[in-house]
């Protein structure tokens, strides 16, 4: 378990951060095509005024975090469910595949909540200016 994770971050380091660099250089995009008080990067244009709307700095880092975590909880999903299919009937393994799925779901609902809040509290409620 421990290699495969080690494995995992090596694999993410190599594949998103050395190779897009050297191999998708003909598609990268000139310097100031997202437009006013926006910054291109590897994840897309992102805003960088305070203002409210859809455009805003903070609205833009809540969206990329709720997709990043969301695709890391289906990526953990399947690999229990792929641990438990291969577990050939072991106690062990089954009960490692259910604690990984069970981790994977209360922590995509605690992503869930906390946006819910964030929302609730930073803009019903308190009226926060970049979060709406």
């Amino acid at each position: 378990m421990k290699y495969l994770f080690q494995l995992l971050i090596t694999s993410f380091f190599v594949c998103f951060l050395i190779f897009p660099a050297t191999i998708n250089a003909d598609f990268v995009t000139p310097q100031g095509t997202c437009g006013d008080n926006m910054v291109d990067t590897a994840l897309g244009c992102i805003s960088t005024s305070v203002e409210t709307g859809s455009n805003s700095f903070f609205t833009s880092v809540i969206k990329i975090a709720v997709g990043l975590g969301g695709g890391l909880a289906l990526i953990l999903m399947l690999f229990g469910v792929f641990i438990i299919t291969t577990s050939a009937g072991i106690p062990d393994k089954l009960k490692e595949g259910q604690e990984i799925i069970t981790s994977a779901i209360s922590g995509l609902i605690f992503i869930i909540l906390s946006v819910f809040l964030l929302r609730l509290i930073g803009v019903d409620i308190l009226g926060l200016p970049g979060l709406k």
